[in-house]
């Protein structure tokens, strides 16, 4: 599977992205709490790597600075091939460059970064459905429509392996 580092949110904000994926599912919409395992958390990559040494990548990760909270806001929907959608957020300047920060890190300890989160291809995004036919993409839209604008307020970031939902907490938020 893969590995990513990852941004999650504070109580408030994965009560409300929880709350969208039932809505979802209850309409026969795939999310990310039925995908694989049912392990997965709202979250927001900032890199996922495809081939990885975990003690380089934990050391790597944690030498960087602690950016400290931060709170994205969401406006819109984006869709991605094979059914995928997500809440689209604004990111500021300063996450910009703490994801650049984060991958530079990662491909020092010779880490293979998945080419959409190499800096200038990464698009960020929170996943909502994680298989939704074209048919079902306009009840996945409509149902982020009637939660926006919503705001995302980043608390803390992790270390996840997606394969088996093993979560390893970071002590700053790069």
């Amino acid at each position: 599977m893969a590995l990513a580092v990852c941004l999650l949110f504070d109580p408030a904000t994965e009560r409300r992205l929880r709350a969208l994926w039932r809505r979802l599912e209850d309409a026969g919409i795939h999310t990310l709490a039925s995908h694989t395992h049912g392990r997965h958390h709202p979250h927001l990559s900032y890199a996922v790597l495809r081939a990885w040494d975990l003690e380089a990548v934990r050391e790597a990760v944690d030498a960087l600075p602690d950016g400290g909270p931060v709170t994205l806001r969401c406006h819109g929907t984006v869709v991605f091939p094979r059914g995928r959608a997500a809440l689209a957020p604004a990111v500021t300047a300063d996450v910009s460059r703490r994801q650049e920060s984060v991958t530079a890190a990662l491909v020092a300890t010779g880490a293979d970064l998945h080419r959409n989160y190499a800096p200038g291809a990464w698009v960020p995004h929170v996943s909502v459905a994680t298989r939704a036919p074209g048919a079902k993409l306009l009840a996945v839209v409509e149902a982020v429509a009637d939660v926006l604008p919503m705001p995302l307020t980043v608390d803390r970031a992790a270390i996840i392996d997606s394969g088996t939902g093993q979560l390893w907490p970071l002590a700053a938020i790069p």
